[in-house]
């Protein structure tokens, strides 16, 4: 379970400086926003699936009151931001993005060339308006998750929109419910392949099986599903969520200091939540807990995010 379904991260490098000046806050409407209140809750398990990840151990914290939208941010919703500002995202700057093709024909070319995750290609054109390359489109899609966005761009959107990234602990707090002990954002009955479907995860056998018994090859609509105790959709698969954290992973194993020093390197920052690429058998990481850390210029066909509000205390206005 220690190996991953999830994107390669882009990288630094020599990343490009963004041209687009940031729009202005508060211009863009919101989704229906769940409140939080507050007060003393946690962060991580220390029951960690996958301790190579920093899923452990668990922290205590103290929340201010916060607002999180419902939903993941949508393609429409995208568009209407595009649209006033004039934003470009990172994927159209560099020109492509990674796409995940499970089909054999690309699986056994990626294998040929050594490829460690055979299952992501480098797809010319891929952007937001076309997640799988140009033969795509979000035309039937509009009601579905934004993807091929990068932190850059979730956070150029938030700001734009009045609000911002939710924190780790804040996405966690929502996700779980409150200060509850939840494996899952419905509770801890574990998903399968078959009877139990509560949330967009692979089924079948990962990479090039996947029955679709949920009904989605890909993304699902951002408002599916079940919504947990606190009226939050798709806190668990569907699409990977950035956070504003930074990654990091809290252990005095010898791999967390390489794996530290690396995303110091690339200025990782954290993703909860998983996506429709999940599977138990695989890349274990649409629990609560579960994270992952990429580079805030990198993107995919599995990656969007939800916005996150500052709110007074209760009682006060």
């Amino acid at each position: 379970m220690s190996k991953t379904c999830c994107l390669p991260s882009r990288g630094q490098g020599d990343s490009l400086r963004r041209a687009n000046e940031q729009p202005d806050p508060g211009s863009g409407s919101s989704e229906s926003i769940v409140r939080l209140p507050g007060g003393r809750s946690f962060v991580g398990t220390n029951s960690p699936a996958i301790p190579a990840d920093g899923e452990g151990p668990e922290r205590g914290i103290v929340l201010s009151a916060f607002g999180l939208e419902a939903v993941t941010v949508t393609n429409a919703r995208f568009a209407q931001f595009v649209e006033a500002t004039g934003f470009v995202t990172d994927a159209e700057r560099f020109g492509w993005s990674p796409v995940f093709l499970g089909d054999a024909e690309h699986l056994q070319a990626a294998t040929r060339v050594g490829a460690q995750l055979p299952w992501w290609h480098r797809i010319e054109e891929a952007s937001w308006r076309h997640p799988e390359g140009p033969a795509s489109s979000i035309a039937d899609r509009m009601d579905h998750p934004v993807v091929q966005v990068s932190w850059n761009d979730a956070n150029a959107f938030a700001r734009w929109a009045g609000g911002r990234l939710p924190s780790e602990a804040e996405w966690e707090h929502g996700a779980r419910g409150g200060a509850v002990r939840n494996r899952f954002p419905w509770g801890n009955d574990e998903p399968d392949d078959d009877a139990a479907i509560f949330c967009n995860i692979w089924q079948g056998q990962f990479p090039d099986i996947n029955t679709q018994k949920d009904g989605y090859l890909r993304t699902a609509p951002a408002r599916s599903y079940e919504p947990n105790a606190l009226g939050l959709y798709n806190m668990a698969g569907n699409v990977w969520e950035w956070t504003r954290d930074a990654f990091r992973v809290r252990s005095v194993a010898k791999h967390a200091k390489a794996r530290n020093s690396q995303a110091l390197q690339n200025n990782e920052k954290v993703l909860k939540g998983g996506s429709f690429l999940c599977h138990i058998s695989y890349c274990y990481r649409y629990r609560i807990a579960a994270r992952m850390g990429m580079s805030p210029d990198s993107a995919g066909s599995n990656t969007g995010f939800r916005v996150a509000y500052d709110l007074p205390p209760t009682g006060e206005t």
